[in-house]
């Protein structure tokens, strides 16, 4: 008998076995192929864009893809480093050999787990409660909760055209029977699709007609714990190209033999991540799109063509292919495929995400509509967490939108459900100014060190950072810097305009264009780079932030009107119909939550707070 079962060993099935056996609990996890154990099928990098955020918050709350990925990756940089900090993330290249080798180590060193090779086909269940699971050689094994993380093998089919193969990723074979199973229990089974681009021989590649695209130059990790493990100068390059008229062309020319627009594809796809097709078909307005060429491993020689999925068949995209710039004599070495795999409607799943049918039942990951690695492990994490809380007879936890980009992707997929893949997006998030990359700390790690999977001693960096972070401030506020012939001439000589009177550090601090490297001219100021940088943000963006948090105090209070779990919608008069469907199937556990869900209006919802307020005497 196990506590907890988690089935499959993708990046949420890594998270959820992982944390739910650090806090102390008997977990099993299966997977059908230990060497498959967080592997990459897609893209080789962790992070990106709003998903590099998600990474510090996994470590920030005791998760494992952050620290991995520093441990295995040949190439780092800050995207949107020019931008405001609300959209600055990190994205690194992992070495996809490496990473799995890195994380099964991690997984090895838990004393509370256990890894067996098995394909779950069906569930125990007895009175609506998961008991366990089903392999296929029939054998029974029993646990208290299972946690289901099975990524894109539920029904998968690979496609290239009109080719249509029962597989998995990298050929590996498919789960037949369980989502057959799940909807026999009374789970709704949607159908998905996502893709992979081809990857390319290394030296069949003309780089010298690409633009090279470079690691930062300054050291950078998603861990909030270890040291940078790399050297800046010997990171891999990256390469930028773009597809070209004779590229759309040929891609026009021969829609039909897509998988997709040739008829033969029946999930959907991922809109913010869509093939090179239906970008040419989308936006045929632009006269080229852009693409990567970013390698996979250091120990082979194959090269990923970031921004080029597509379901073509083998002989258009060896034609695609060779349409690039400085691919002309490109070797495939694995052709692009979409893949169709079987989800579930994640609106019938809680914000812990238990599901809503089956009592001790969890989800995470693409089985909940999402793509994406990150968002997968973010999902794992949350549901190993709650599975474990669970068995302790504690309420679960549940970060709120305005806390972590986790708990906007939880709150969006439970809340207004899925009708393509969800990738997170910096858009989604409405504080986004207070989600950032460099406050993940600040904002998670005391939630994990009241849950046990933070120790003493990380709770105390994140104690001595915070002291230093309020010495900092007091310093620049109480230090004022004359305005001398030299001082006058400093700011001259970088284009500054010359304060025409002295003025404290904290005040020049608040202008645009002077940072702390600026103020090293003037003052000596012992504090690390980090500690700096979250003071800058503090007095640069003070008004923003300050109108962020109001705003996130708003919504506390709305999060705070609570709706009984026996509320019946359909005594409620007067509401919309589609509003009273809408309610009675996502069952929000708050007001906020029901203000969320499309469909349900503000009448429908100055009318939910009037039935409240008279049959349950709370406040509107």
């Amino acid at each position: 008998m196990y506590d907890v079962i988690v089935v499959g060993g993708g990046h949420a099935g890594c998270e959820g076995a992982n944390i739910a056996a650090k806090m102390g609990f008997k977990t099993l996890l299966l997977t059908m192929n230990k060497n498959n154990i967080a592997d990459m099928p897609c893209n080789p990098s962790i992070g990106g864009t709003s998903k590099g955020i998600i990474v510090r918050e996994i470590d920030a709350l005791g998760g494992l893809m952050g620290i991995v990925a520093d441990l295995s990756h040949f190439q780092i940089k800050m995207l949107n480093n020019s931008k405001g900090p609300a959209v600055r993330s990190l994205r690194a290249q992992a070495d996809k050999i490496v990473y799995p080798k890195k994380m099964l180590e991690f997984l090895n060193k838990n004393k509370n787990l256990t890894i067996k090779e098995g394909l779950v086909e069906d569930l125990i269940i007895e009175d609506n409660k998961v008991k366990g699971v089903i392999l296929s050689n029939k054998e029974k094994i029993l646990s208290k909760t299972v946690i289901l993380t099975t990524g894109t093998y539920l029904k998968a089919n690979i496609l290239r055209g009109s080719e249509n193969v029962e597989s998995g990723p990298h050929g590996e074979g498919r789960s037949n029977h369980l989502s057959d199973n799940l909807k026999k229990y009374g789970l709704e089974i949607i159908r998905l699709k996502t893709g992979t681009p081809p990857r390319i021989k290394y030296d069949s590649i003309d780089f010298s007609k690409m633009h090279e695209e470079l690691g930062s130059d300054t050291f950078l990790t998603f861990s909030h714990d270890i040291k940078p493990q790399y050297k800046i100068n010997e990171q891999q390059k990256c390469y930028l190209l773009y597809t070209n008229d004779l590229t759309h062309k040929i891609i026009q020319n021969n829609l039909k033999k897509s998988a997709m627009y040739g008829g033969f594809v029946t999930g959907v796809g991922p809109r913010y991540c869509p093939s090179i097709e239906d970008k040419v078909v989308r936006f045929s307005d632009k006269e080229r799109h852009q693409l990567f060429l970013e390698p996979e491993s250091i120990y082979y020689d194959e090269w990923y063509l970031q921004g080029f999925s597509t379901s073509m068949p083998k002989d258009v995209q060896e034609k695609m292919v060779h349409s690039l710039v400085g691919l002309e004599n490109a070797v495939i070495t694995k052709y692009a495929y979409a893949i169709e795999y079987d989800a579930i409607n994640p609106l019938q799943i809680k914000p812990s995400l238990e599901n809503k049918i089956i009592t001790n039942l969890y989800t995470a990951g693409q089985i909940n509509g999402t793509s994406g690695y990150e968002e997968a492990a973010c999902q794992g994490l949350m549901a190993g967490i709650n599975a474990a809380l669970k068995l302790q007879n504690k309420e679960p936890f549940i970060l709120k939108r305005n806390e972590a980009y986790t708990g906007v992707l939880i709150d969006d997929l439970v809340t207004k459900g899925v009708t393509d893949p969800y990738r997170m997006l910096t858009s989604r998030a409405e504080f986004r100014l207070l989600l950032r990359h460099d406050n993940a700390d600040i904002r998670l790690r005391e939630y994990g060190y009241k849950l046990g999977i933070i120790t003493e001693a990380q709770m105390n960096k994140l104690r001595e950072k915070l002291d230093n972070i309020n010495k900092l401030l007091s310093d620049v506020k109480n230090t004022k810097l004359k305005i001398t012939k030299e001082v006058a001439s400093v700011f001259e000589d970088n284009d500054f305009d010359i304060p025409t009177k002295s003025l404290s550090f904290e005040e020049l601090l608040k202008r645009t264009n002077i940072t702390f490297n600026f103020l090293n001219h003037f003052i000596n100021l012992d504090y690390s780079d980090e500690v700096k940088e979250q003071v800058e943000i503090e007095l640069k963006y003070q008004g923003y932030i300050k109108k962020a948090k109001k705003e996130a105090e708003k919504l506390q209070k709305i999060e705070e009107k609570q709706i009984p779990d026996d509320i019946d919608y359909q005594k409620i008069k007067n509401i919309a119909s589609e509003a009273r469907q809408k309610l009675d199937l996502v069952r929000p556990k708050t007001m906020a939550q029901a203000s969320r869900i499309s469909g349900v209006n503000p009448s429908d919802m100055a009318i939910l707070a009037v039935y409240l307020k008279k049959e349950y005497g709370k406040n509107d």
